[in-house]
């Protein structure tokens, strides 16, 4: 085998020398070859700053027209890479190479690799429209996948959230494009959905008016639009009222918890009562006879 070698690489030696005296004894054959290579060169050196020049002003343009640098770094990149592999294959066929062949090859390759990483290329996917049509922001409160939290950044793959119990989560985007997506901060204003049940016998307009005095007293209800106090139901156990102040969106939490509280203690002090579930059992006894 080593003697094997050894002769195969004599005679590429052997080729090579030969090769190289027909172009010394040929110049005009060296020229060409030259021409090609320098040719080759100068039109990757310039399609590359081509390439450079025209990632940037599409990196800008997304920028002024959408705000976002994720996404302008993105468009960046593909331009980018998309105009140099152009300017290889330009490169490649002026040194003489069949391109033809190669981009057949890079196409296969290319399918391969798709269905290989069809999970991630649909997150991919998923991530381009969430940076492109803004479902939500930084900052917002949402519930996407079947989880609640604070976006706290978004890329290409995967977004990220903070729970409110001071949690990370790491969401595949494909599972948020899928899904229903409730963005809690898309609004500057939310209402606050109540049902405050009071006994039957209890004034109802004297309860109602005690419940829309504690929504109208608290200073970070909304007056408009003005909230409403409404007979909803006449329940088993208890008349219901459904009580609909609006807030700022950053105060809800807060105010729903306050108005919970004050509207117990103030149906109290009015008279009125918050009737427990009950059933009456009404019992009757059969004559011996």
């Amino acid at each position: 085998m080593q003697e094997e070698q050894a002769a195969e690489n004599v005679d590429f030696l052997t080729e090579t020398k030969n090769y190289l005296i027909d172009l010394i004894n040929n110049p005009e054959t060296i020229l060409p070859i030259v021409k090609g290579i320098v040719l080759a060169i100068l039109i990757y050196w310039i399609g590359k700053k081509i390439a450079r020049w025209m990632s940037n002003i599409s990196s800008k343009a997304v920028t002024r027209s959408h705000g976002d640098q994720i996404l302008s770094s993105f468009v960046s990149k593909i331009v980018y890479y998309l105009l140099l592999a152009l300017v290889i294959i330009m490169a490649l066929t002026q040194l003489g190479f069949q391109t033809t062949s190669l981009i057949a090859v890079v196409g296969a390759a290319g399918l391969a690799i798709g269905l290989a990483l069809k999970d991630s290329l649909a997150n991919f996917a998923a991530g381009i429209m969430l940076v492109m049509f803004r479902p939500f922001r930084i900052g917002d409160f949402v519930d996407v996948a079947d989880v609640s939290g604070t976006v706290k950044e978004i890329k290409l793959f995967s977004s990220y959230l903070r729970t409110t119990d001071n949690k990370n989560l790491i969401i595949p985007n494909s599972q948020i494009i899928n899904d229903v997506i409730v963005n809690y901060s898309a609004k500057d204003t939310r209402r606050i959905d109540l049902v405050i049940g009071v006994s039957y016998d209890d004034d109802i307009k004297k309860a109602k008016q005690i419940l829309l005095d504690t929504l109208t007293a608290h200073d970070k209800v909304l007056s408009d639009p003005e909230p409403k106090v409404m007979l909803n139901e006449l329940a088993d156990s208890s008349i219901n009222f459904t009580v609909r102040p609006w807030v700022s969106s950053d105060d809800y939490w807060p105010v729903r918890a306050e108005l919970l509280e004050q509207i117990k203690h103030n149906i109290e002090a009015g008279g009125c009562s918050f009737p427990y579930p009950q059933r009456d059992i009404h019992l009757f006894q059969k004559s011996s006879s």
